[in-house]
This record gives C-alpha cells, structure tokens and sequence, in this order.
C-alpha cells in the first residue's frame, strides 16, 4: 500500500511540474509576443519630403529628416509627429472670388493699398513657401497659415509705402518683390516660424477704377515710346556696324591702290635705270630699239617695213592680192 501511494504521489508531482513549465512558457511566448507587438509600435517610415518630429515623454528629443525605415522606442516613451517639410505651400492675396461675395469684399480690401505719394492701387499677389524648421513650425506657430498672410501683407503694405504709383504699377515692380521677400523673410525669422519663402509672385496691379483709363493712356504712352527707343537703338546697331565695315573697306582699298602704285613707280624707275645702263653701252643699237618697240606700240595694226639707210632703186611692195584674200 505504501507502494502504491508513493508512486500517485511521484505521477502528481511530475504532472504538477510539466503543467508549472508549460504555463511558463506560455505565459512567456505571450509576454514576448506583447512585447514584440509593443515593439513594433516604434517602426515607421517616411517618405521623401518628411520630416518625423520625436517627443520622449512629452519632451522634444530629436528630428529625423531622412527618408526610409525608422524605429524609436514605442510609446508612451517616444511619440512622433509626422511633418511635410518637402510641400511647396501658396496663400493668394488680392483675388476676388465672385461666387462668394463676403470673400470677394473681403480680397478687394486685402488688395487695396497706398502708395508712398498718396495713391491707392491694387495688388494682387501670391506668396510660396516651404516648412524649414519643423519644430519651430510646428511648436512656435500656432497658425502657421495665419502667421504667414498676416506678415505677408505687412510686408507688402510697408513697401508698396514706400514706393511712387508710377514704381509699382511698371517702374519697379522687380524691385517690389525682391523687398517684399527680403522684408516677409526677416518678420518671419522674427517670429522663429520656422518658414523659408520661396518667392512672391505678382498676379495683378491696377490703379483706381476713377482713373484706371488716364492710367492706361499712360502705359500705352510710355510702351509707344520704349518701342521708339528700341527701334532706334536697333537702327543704330544696324547701322554702326555696316559704316565701320566699309570705312574699314575703303581703307584697304586706298592702301592696296597705294602699294600698287608705289610698286609700279619702283617697276617703270628700275626699268629706267636699266635702259639707261644699256643706253650709256651701246648708244645706236639702244636708240634704234627704243623707236622700234615704240612704233610697235603706237601702231600695233598697221604693217610696217624697213629700209636700211642709203639703199636706192628700191622698187615699192604693194600686197595686192593679200587685201582680197583677207576678205
């Protein structure tokens, strides 16, 4: 009996065992798989243009910028913000949206502005930027939007301030924008909104309706004008060019017709000297050459015969048939 008892007692105990490690190690493979899924609570990818703002327990760690897999640690320990950095962002001021009327009321006071000699003209403009700081963005500026048009339209009142009608409706409208971004840059890097502008783009400037149409008159004068300008000066071009080339024609002309006649006197001055070397030689021979070569010359067509000096009874050569025969 003894036996018997023991021996339950021995199968209890080893049942008991295998049960306790199996219940451990179930209760293991969950807490691992709790874990793991915890873990994988940290992994998250960006894309380009994104930027991934890390809080450790609620206190800004670190910014990652670059594209790809990332893991942090899972929350409540580190939580992330996704921010697009990469987005090029516009806000439009100015432009009358005639389906709504309160929008449109409200654009055409948001366009109207004074000039630096008194005028009120119309601007119209749009403003593109991109997030630079995305924790600055997003932790500094409670509107970003908000933030943004109210000091772009500060920046442009105080320079179109500063500038004539005449300035920013043609003159320096070049000039506006660069100081327009120059100024908006400097409010906004004020502020530490964390906005890097891209550009500011005019869409539309006009003078007041009452005298838009003397306003008119005045550009269509001043492009007449510049259209002169330019075809003068385009004359001009044309024609500098081509009185320097001939000048400069004429020029080589007159010095190869002086090299040539300064190279005949040298030709006819040496031939000289050269006949008269012969000539001092043997004076007659000289002479009688000098005439014959000369008749040659002077007449050159009409057939000629000599006759030596003293000779008499010479009876006259008269080619009769060689006249008919040449007909």
């Amino acid at each position: 009996m003894a036996k018997k008892g023991q021996g339950a007692s021995t199968d209890a105990k080893v049942k008991r065992s295998v049960a306790r490690t199996l219940g451990n190690a179930t209760l293991f493979l969950v807490i691992l798989g709790v874990l793991g899924f915890w873990g994988s609570l940290g992994l998250y990818t960006l894309e380009p243009g994104q930027a991934a703002l890390i809080l450790r327990l609620g206190k800004y760690s670190d910014t990652v910028a670059q594209p790809g897999l990332k893991w942090t640690l899972p929350p409540p320990i580190d939580t992330r913000e996704i921010v697009k950095v990469g987005e090029l962002r516009n806000e439009d001021f100015g432009r009358i949206n005639d389906a709504i009327e309160a929008s449109a009321a409200s654009a055409a006071d948001e366009a109207r502005m004074q000039t630096g000699d008194n005028n009120i003209v119309r601007v119209s403009y749009a403003v593109q930027y991109k997030i630079g700081d995305p924790y600055e963005a997003r932790y500094n500026v409670a509107d970003l939007i908000s933030v943004v048009r109210s000091a772009a339209a500060a920046a442009m009142r105080e320079v179109v301030g500063r500038m004539t009608v005449d300035g920013v409706l043609r003159e320096e409208r070049a000039a506006l924008t660069s100081q327009v971004e120059t100024k908006l840059t400097e409010i906004l890097s004020a502020y530490d909104a964390g906005i890097e502008i891209q550009s500011v783009v005019l869409q539309d400037v006009q003078p007041p309706a009452a005298v838009r149409a003397a306003f008119d008159d005045v550009v269509a004068a001043t492009q007449d004008a510049n259209r002169a300008v330019n075809e003068a000066e385009g004359y001009r071009n044309e024609l500098i060019p081509s009185a320097r080339a001939e000048a400069i024609e004429l020029v080589e002309s007159a010095n190869a017709y002086r090299d040539s006649k300064i190279a005949e006197a040298t030709g006819e001055a040496a031939r000289f000297t050269a006949l008269s070397a012969e000539y001092a030689k043997a004076k007659d021979v000289t002479r009688k050459r000098l005439y014959l070569e000369t008749m040659e010359e002077v007449l050159p067509s009409v057939e000629k015969v000599l006759i030596e000096p003293g000779t008499s009874q010479v009876l006259p050569y008269l080619p009769l048939g060689q006249g008919k025969a040449s007909q």
